[in-house]
């Protein structure tokens, strides 16, 4: 398809990016902590992290791992810790010193946490103590060599760092026992003064991360990220915030995960690139504490997930929030639903702008336009340097407003899974297309819209019904506060449309929900069936899982 999106760029914005200014990730950090170095790179509880203490402090642990635990380049390392300061510290560290990063999520099972270290052959992992008994359940058939154990309080300054590890081991009662062999101290590692970093060779083609994914079609594997994956796009995100920013005083909110793709990219990388101080909210799902924490910082940008920003958006103290230097209200991960979007315009004053991504893709590929005044149900528009394609059933390229799968090509897409060359071929063409598991069409101005996940449609008499859309409908009603669509099992239809809804108004009744949906969706659509929750399952980002619920 020709690139007709190129010509709703922002103005400033080139179609294409430049892909040989740096030869690696540690290219870009080492260019920021030079240039930054007076600034604040992270907060996280009051404490503040410079440029040039993040610097020192990677450095040591690089050469840690090198030269006391003598791992090789190439190396995996694994990293399950929340948002806190030892996590950018670690991350970089292990960077430079020529390993790669595998991502683990805190709440992992031991099943899950033992697959994953397994699968990937980490060397070492640094772990929070909350989470030390699952590693240790985890280690049945894989041990792993190497084991660093923090605490929450371990980088805040005393008698803070004691206060709170005593609160989140005595009194909250957080971190359940463990024994784990192997064990070296962070704080050693962080101080260490003996042989200096070796620096290693690195190029593009170099994998940075295994970032671990149940991908498009279901069974988690690692997506091998290089380096020059992740450069390029921090190169496309960059050439897309560059209209907006300022040389100084951007001030970001990180509330999704770092070991997320979206937190890690967007947030994490993208704005050390450009000197930015990075809020690093350690629980957001205390939606009073990450309020009063918001309130502390005249803050420029701020990434999340729909159900993050609703949580947000019918908080009361939010409402008093100082937004006037809020430039870029970013969400991505899930849908972001139409309700949502203008209770946060309607609140801030500024819109919430929509992307698009996908661990495969290092993660973005496609955002709105950062001047975008309202909410236009759009993904937006490819990044630079990035096509998109619409195929059917039949491999065949599909004509704008035409519903198929989506397809991304561009140089942020990965190399292929970690030792699943047949997974590989079953999403990387051999035209150097990814396959993304997502039905959508691009309109004639070149603007994506993602219809529904494949394997989330519900085919209800021969009819396509797509969960988004049911979901965005009931999420308008003025007595919902969250709502999920399912398929379920029905003689008549094949499948029929089942809601789970999580009420705001206590006296909302099935029959109205269903009422209101004969109002503004044709008769297949509408669900049969309606249950009331007090919550919805979700990832740790805070995506609802329809999984779940089937």
């Amino acid at each position: 398809m020709e690139r007709v999106w190129v010509k709703n760029y922002m103005p400033g914005v080139p179609s294409e990016i430049e892909l040989n200014n740096y030869h690696s990730l540690v290219a870009i950090f080492e260019e920021a902590v030079s240039r930054y170095s007076d600034r604040i790179a992270y907060v996280n509880m009051g404490r503040e992290m410079s440029f040039q203490e993040l610097d020192r402090l990677s450095y040591n642990f690089g050469s840690y791992l090198q030269n006391e635990l003598k791992l090789p380049k190439g190396s995996r390392i694994a990293i399950m810790l929340p948002n806190v300061l030892q996590y950018p510290v670690c991350l970089f560290g292990a960077l430079r010193a020529g390993y790669v990063v595998v991502n683990c999520n805190p709440l992992y099972t031991a099943r899950e946490l033992e697959f994953q270290l397994k699968d990937s052959g980490a060397k070492a992992i640094v772990i929070l103590e909350n989470f030390a008994h699952v590693l240790e359940a985890a280690q049945t058939e894989f041990k792993i060599k190497n084991i660093f154990v923090t605490s929450l309080g371990e980088m805040l300054p005393f008698p803070k760092s004691a206060i709170v590890n005593f609160v989140v081991r005595k009194i909250k009662k957080m971190v359940p026992k463990w024994n784990l062999e192997n064990t070296h101290s962070l704080k050693t590692a962080f101080s260490y003064q003996g042989q200096k970093l070796n620096k290693p060779n690195l190029t593009l083609e170099d994998i940075a991360f295994l970032q671990y994914t149940g991908g498009t079609t279901g069974v988690s594997k690692g997506a091998m990220l290089t380096h020059g994956n992740i450069v390029a796009n921090l190169q496309q995100a960059q050439a897309w915030l560059n209209p907006l920013l300022e040389s100084s005083g951007e001030i970001i909110i990180t509330a999704l995960p770092l070991y997320h793709i979206f937190a890690l990219t967007a947030n994490c990388l993208t704005f050390l690139k450009i000197g930015a101080k990075n809020i690093l909210i350690t629980n957001p799902r205390d939606i009073p504490g990450f309020v009063k924490e918001m309130s502390r910082y005249q803050f420029t940008t701020i990434t999340g997930v729909n159900t993050l920003f609703n949580a947000l958006v019918n908080n009361p103290e939010f409402k008093k929030l100082d937004f006037s230097k809020l430039k870029i209200a970013l969400g991505g991960g899930m849908a972001v639903q139409k309700a949502v979007a203008e209770k946060w315009k309607s609140i801030t004053g500024k819109p919430l702008v929509e992307a698009y991504g996908l661990t495969e893709t290092s993660p973005a590929a496609t955002i709105n336009p950062l001047n975008l005044q309202e909410y236009n149900g759009s993904i937006g528009l490819p990044l630079p340097s990035t096509e998109i394609a619409i195929r059917n059933e039949n491999g065949q390229y599909l004509s704008p407003t035409e519903i198929g799968e989506i397809c991304i090509r561009g140089p942020q897409v990965m190399k292929g899974y970690w030792n699943r060359p047949d997974e590989t071929e079953k999403v990387l063409l051999t035209d150097g297309f990814l396959l993304t598991g997502d039905l959508g069409y691009i309109d004639h101005e070149g603007y994506v819209y993602v219809v529904d996940r494949k394997k989330d449609m519900i085919l209800v008499s021969g009819f396509n019904v797509y969960p988004n859309e049911v979901e965005s409908v009931i999420a308008l009603h003025p007595g919902v506060l969250e709502v999920a669509a399912i398929g379920v099992a029905d003689e008549k239809s094949t499948e029929a449309v089942k809601v789970f809804v999580v009420k705001k108004d206590p006296a909302l009744t099935a029959e109205e929900i269903i009422e209101y949906s004969r109002k503004h969706l044709t008769a297949y659509k509408v669900p049969k069936h309606v249950e009331f929750k007090t919550e919805l399952p979700k990832t740790n980002v805070g995506k609802i899982l329809r999984r779940a619920l089937r």
